[in-house]
């Protein structure tokens, strides 16, 4: 008995949804740097009420994981004088989203924020952290 694989045939109709799904999770991936500090005790942490905004729409990409640093309440202390980085994974952009805002949406003084992120084909980004003073 001979084993001949037969490569199979999709139907155009499916390849089309599937791709849309495809499109449906793409992630969108943030390196932040929180620049290195002169003060000793510094601590951060992430809201996950932090948010990628599309400044194109009402779209608004939701924080999915955080690398490397806590998750509020808790706390990350950050090392003397050094740069500290972490990642932060969200959910997908539009796809006709030129450009985006990064905003930790607290109801305290100094969330993070990143203002008018150029997109770029990958959805792989490297930041630097400022704190916005609501």
């Amino acid at each position: 008995m001979s084993d001949t694989l037969v490569k199979p045939i999709i139907v155009k109709e499916l390849l089309e949804s599937l791709q849309t799904k495809i499109e449906e999770e793409k992630q969108v991936i943030v390196h932040c740097c929180f620049p290195a500090s002169p003060f000793l005790g510094n601590l951060i942490r992430i809201w996950r009420t932090t948010y990628l905004f599309d400044n194109q729409s009402d779209h608004k990409s939701k924080l999915i994981h955080a690398e490397n640093i806590t998750i509020s309440p808790n706390w990350t202390a950050v090392p003397f004088m050094r740069d500290f980085w972490f990642t932060l994974v969200f959910s997908g952009l539009p796809k006709d989203c030129k450009s985006f805002d990064l905003k930790e949406v607290i109801s305290e003084e100094g969330g993070f924020f990143v203002g008018s992120i150029k997109r770029n084909s990958s959805d792989i980004y490297r930041v630097k952290i400022s704190e916005s003073y609501i």
